[in-house]
């Protein structure tokens, strides 16, 4: 794993606006940087990377089938009692999942680390499937990279060929798409999305979270009083449960992507569960519910919010001081703690992985980038290659 600078395409700003890439920069800040680009050998990828993705995947539904009828393990995930019903029979009916994305702390000169499961409402997908894979065609045609450069990235095909085959399960279900106002990324992320259902044939339409309403007969609709009866969210669960329709979800009118059950494989609280079920994982790092700190050896942990997002409200702890801190709204559900490791540093930049999964199968990568030790929200995507 190394980083090179690379020189800029001169017009692909303008690119980017014409292809709807228009959070490419916010608040003035740069979100999309091409200046660098990471380079990994294709062992890296596929032994360090591809492989520990899938199993790392399959560990954790494992934990979701030991927590989804545990009373004692739904509320330390601080689920509400009244959903654990309706999220069990979705578990129990395998409602399909979309997509989802695992952060790793990695080198490329030891085991890839999870840092936590973005199995809920991952983004940087529009980033990831196509604009950083555009980056490289153009790239090797302007002879600034070699030919034989490759990239780790099925993503679009698979986002693709998974909406093919849920259309093929339902041939006459209409999928709306919802995200909230106000967010350029979020509505990008769900346009490339709808984009992609709509090139595998699916019929779509989208609306704003902050426009569906509960029709008398129990029907969640858009402003067109059309029922929404298949949606896509980019919406947590989490907020789900405390919205006043939110009663409503255990009728079962509407089925979602992603559905009821990730909320248990995107809460933090499957850390904890994980180490305990396989201690000592190479891919794993040691982590604890509050109570149970004590059984912690090392001496630097991190902090982390059961259903933080976008690295808000963790700390950084070092001998029961904090080394560092990130505000954010999260905290009141509880917290647990995780062993800290350095994510890898080149310059006075920090990386962190980002590795994809479509349908239970790794499809791709992206890079995060901060000169901060904790990655949030607007820490820069870099592109990646692979080259022998």
């Amino acid at each position: 794993m190394l980083r090179f600078s690379i020189e800029e395409r001169s017009d692909w700003q303008q690119q980017a606006e014409d292809y709807g890439f228009h959070f490419h920069t916010m608040y003035g800040e740069p979100y999309w940087d091409e200046s660098a680009y990471y380079r990994f050998t294709l062992s890296q990828i596929e032994k360090d990377i591809e492989d520990p993705t899938e199993e790392i995947h399959q560990m954790c539904l494992h934990v979701v089938d030991k927590v989804i009828s545990n009373e004692a393990l739904l509320t330390r995930f601080g689920i509400p009692e009244y959903y654990w019903d309706y999220i069990l029979r979705s578990w129990q009916r395998q409602d399909p999942s979309l997509y989802s994305r695992l952060d790793l702390a990695y080198s490329g000169k030891s085991p890839a680390k999870l840092l936590e499961n973005n199995a809920d409402t991952p983004t940087s997908v529009y980033e990831t499937g196509f604009w950083q894979w555009l980056w490289l065609e153009q790239q090797v045609d302007n002879r600034k990279l070699p030919q034989s450069a490759d990239q780790f990235n099925s993503l679009q095909e698979k986002l693709i060929e998974r909406f093919y085959h849920l259309h093929k399960q339902h041939p006459h279900w209409h999928l709306h798409f919802a995200c909230c106002q106000g967010s350029i990324e979020d509505r990008g992320t769900v346009q490339y999305l709808q984009d992609c259902a709509h090139q595998a044939g699916l019929p779509t339409g989208f609306t704003y979270v902050e426009d569906i309403g509960l029709a008398e007969s129990g029907e969640y609709t858009n402003l067109e009083n059309q029922p929404l009866h298949w949606l896509f969210k980019l919406y947590p669960w989490e907020f789900m449960f405390q919205e006043e329709f939110g009663q409503s979800l255990t009728e079962d009118r509407c089925r979602f992507i992603e559905p009821p059950w990730k909320s248990i494989l995107s809460n933090k609280a499957i850390l904890p569960l994980l180490w305990k079920e396989f201690k000592g994982h190479p891919n794993l790092l040691p982590a604890f519910f509050e109570e149970d700190i004590t059984q912690a050896n090392e001496t630097t942990l991190v902090k982390k919010p059961l259903f933080s997002r976008e690295g808000a409200n963790i700390s950084i702890i070092q001998n029961e001081k904090a080394m560092m801190n990130t505000e954010g709204p999260y905290g009141s559900e509880g917290f647990i703690y995780q062993a800290y490791t350095p994510l890898p540093k080149f310059g006075d930049q920090y990386a962190l992985i980002g590795s994809w999964l479509v349908n239970d199968k790794a499809a791709g990568m992206s890079i995060r980038e901060d000169r901060q030790l904790i990655t949030q929200d607007m820490s820069r995507y870099l592109p990646h290659i692979i080259v022998e």
